[in-house]
């Protein structure tokens, strides 16, 4: 199994669309690039500990590689809006990838030119770390498949996005 932390805005958002990719085991959503040890939502969501919702993909690199995994995560987010994707505006929602080591980071720099070719404005995605990696609460996992589809903001955003994924990716999604 493969790993990789990826922020692009509402973890909610973000987890939905990965847990419909082929070859994606498990998908927890976090956060990570901040000062604050054990974070909360409530913490995180003031834009106050420098911290980002992310999620932790986890993958089988023999059914998806990364490179695809990074495309899929340029196309179902807007990677040229600084600190911001939608209505979600603020550090916490920021475009930034956390790789855990040299060759993820070569893999995000590789991912970044290749998006730079499909967006009319610049890619403002960062690439940090070392970072520390906390789970969020458990109320936050899985959120889609639950609470989300009564969530009138989750019910705006995330069929669009599960679309994209259809559209541009319709070899990898599973359904």
């Amino acid at each position: 199994m493969a790993h990789v932390i990826l922020a692009g805005g509402c973890f909610w958002c973000t987890e939905a669309v990965f847990r419909d990719v082929i070859g994606v085991t498990g998908v927890e959503s976090g956060y990570i690039g901040g000062s604050v040890p054990n974070p909360t939502y409530k913490q995180v969501c003031s834009g106050t500990t420098g911290h980002a919702e992310g999620i932790r993909v986890s993958f089988d690199p023999d059914a998806i590689d990364l490179a695809s995994v990074l495309d899929i995560f340029f196309v179902i987010h807007d990677p040229t809006t600084l600190n911001r994707q939608g209505n979600d505006v603020g550090t916490q929602y920021r475009s930034a990838m956390f790789p855990l080591d040299e060759a993820q980071r070569e893999a995000f720099e590789a991912a970044i030119t290749r998006a730079a070719a499909h967006w009319p404005k610049p890619i403002v995605t960062t690439i940090e770390g070392p970072a520390t990696w906390y789970p969020a609460e458990d109320y936050h996992q899985e959120y889609w498949e639950g609470e989300g589809q009564r969530n009138p903001y989750c019910i705006a955003v995330i069929p669009p996005k599960l679309a994209k994924l259809r559209k541009s990716f319709a070899d990898k999604a599973k359904v």
